[in-house]
């Protein structure tokens, strides 16, 4: 019953992703309570969050831990962060477990960055093999913050949406255009465009007073943020996939007790899987539909009243944009985050992607 009790609601909500065997399913035997606090994504509207991780939070941990494990769920606006301080409030211990794209910790642990630079990963199934390979080499560094990641997400890819028409990459030129992170600014800044970092949550009322003429995000988390009503073109061409990663209290977890914290590391595992496909596969199309008014939109909201124009990308900024990634964005990364990075990069990542860091 349990099992068709959870898939029934999935379906209700609109998920998508493939729930297993009920055997598989995270369990926790009677025991004291504990209490976890997590902040995860930005606002509290984002699909990533109504339909994944707050149905964990508020409704399968409990249940699946017989009431041991309740977790206080709430979002980067909710908490009015923006999302940067994530890592450094899992070190102070002021939350448990926190999430945020893995660029926003790299301005601390610039090693982050390698998972999604900016034209890295032209797939999510990419995104997800270079992530998880990375995984080892990131947690050595976040040990000096006293943290580890426990699991991760993309968003749905990220993509331009522009205030005004463009067919390319190169009509970036002269305008300014919202970023999040060092790698988007490199891109931004060798295509000739003006790069200005705004948090998610700001980005609405500058495109909306042309304080921007372009932003970048998910094409579902611009649908969620409402960004159609505020400009008319989106370009599909991924540049990123915002992955990220959830962040926990390395001594907290550690004193866990051994089989709450197996119960947590399953639950995360299971909850990423379920990110990956819900973010990176299904919301990146559903966003790209809803934003041009399909009928096909079946998760955002649709823009009837002035669908965007969908810009598809086309064959030669897909070249572009790799010759970029290895001429100006890869280069520049290593500049900041130090040789051991280019060669953490080339073992580690280069595998996967086919593009390699040459030293100059």
């Amino acid at each position: 019953m349990r099992r068709v009790s959870l898939l029934a609601l999935a379906l209700a909500l609109g998920i998508g992703v493939y729930f297993g065997p009920a055997s598989s399913e995270p369990t926790l035997g009677p025991g004291p309570k504990i209490s976890v606090v997590a902040v995860a994504h930005p606002i509290p509207t984002h699909p990533q969050y109504t339909k994944v991780d707050s149905i964990y939070f508020k409704d399968l941990i409990p249940k699946r831990s017989n009431g041991r494990v309740e977790v206080k769920g709430s979002t980067w606006t909710e908490m009015n962060i923006t999302g940067y301080e994530i890592v450094r409030m899992a070190r102070q211990g002021q939350i448990d477990i926190g999430n945020a794209p893995l660029t926003y910790i790299a301005q601390d642990v610039p090693m982050l960055d390698a998972a999604d630079l900016a034209g890295l990963n032209p797939t999510v199934e990419q995104a997800r093999k270079v992530f998880d390979a990375l995984v080892p080499a990131a947690n050595k560094e976040l040990e000096r913050f006293n943290t580890k990641i426990i699991g991760s997400n993309p968003y749905p890819a990220q993509i331009l949406f522009c205030r005004q028409p463009l067919t390319g990459l190169a009509d970036l030129k002269g305008r300014k255009v919202r970023t999040f992170g060092p790698a988007l600014n490199d891109l931004m800044t060798a295509l000739g465009a003006t790069p200005v970092s705004l948090a998610y949550a700001e980005t609405y009322v500058a495109l909306e007073r042309g304080v921007v003429d372009c932003g970048i995000t998910g094409s579902g988390s611009g649908n969620a943020a409402k960004w159609y009503e505020v400009t008319t073109h989106q370009y599909t061409l991924p540049l990123g996939w915002a992955v990220s990663g959830y962040f926990t209290n390395l001594t907290w977890w550690n004193k866990l007790d051994p089989a709450v914290r197996k119960y947590l590391e399953d639950t995360w595992k299971e909850l990423s899987d379920r990110q990956w496909q819900f973010g990176g596969v299904e919301l990146t199309q559903d966003g790209i539909d809803c934003n041009s008014g399909r009928p096909s939109c079946k998760i955002g909201t649709p823009d009837k009243d002035s669908p965007m124009v969908e810009v598809k990308p086309t064959d030669a900024d897909r070249v572009l944009l790799k010759k970029l990634l290895t001429d100006s964005v890869l280069p520049s990364w290593v500049k900041r985050c130090g040789a051991k990075c280019g060669d953490v990069y080339n073992s580690v990542v280069a595998p996967i992607t086919g593009v390699k860091y040459t030293a100059r």
